[in-house]
């Protein structure tokens, strides 16, 4: 039971992706002059900007924001791009409904309770070790790395390699 997810991977061609406590360990630094700072995962990025090129979605859905969240989103290929969202679900609806993604395609990984309505609707609920005990009770892919430790390259690093795409010997030559 515990790894009836792996099937459904070979389905996957859409990330979709919360970003504090996914993309980042949740903490947030607060400089002097209120500028906010997070810290990204290379390895997380590697991956996203691998999928990306290799014709995959990425979507993110995040409450937070930051012209430097969005400068390094943007600086891994992704475009569709949602920040400061308050209510998750009618931008996730509206996403999927625009681009006619199946439901069944989508791995979408979040880690608090805002992600929760997504996650009972797409085909892969996915969450970081870390996540709130309720993502936790859901999820079908809990990683084995807290969020802004390798959680999302993990998701995708499994997608790839069950849809046969994890290739070391063309990785890496773009």
């Amino acid at each position: 039971m515990k790894f009836m997810y792996i099937k459904k991977l070979k389905e996957i061609t859409t990330f979709i992706l919360d970003v504090d406590g996914v993309m980042t360990n949740g903490q947030v630094l607060v400089t002097d002059e209120g500028n906010m700072l997070r810290q990204f995962n290379i390895k997380d990025g590697f991956a996203m900007q691998l999928a990306v090129k290799l014709g995959y979605r990425i979507c993110i859905i995040t409450g937070g924001g930051g012209d430097g969240v969005i400068a390094r989103l943007k600086g891994l290929g992704i475009e569709d791009i949602f920040y400061k969202v308050h209510k998750k679900l009618p931008v996730f609806e509206k996403y999927i409904n625009d681009n006619g993604i199946d439901l069944s395609q989508i791995a979408y990984m979040g880690d608090d309770i805002t992600d929760y309505q997504i996650m009972q609707k797409v085909g892969l609920k996915c969450c970081p070790a870390d996540a709130a005990t309720d993502i936790l009770n859901i999820s079908e892919f809990v990683s084995s790395f807290n969020g802004g430790s390798g959680c999302v390259r993990e998701l995708i690093e499994k997608v790839l390699r069950s849809q046969q795409k994890w290739d070391l010997n063309t990785i890496g030559i773009w």
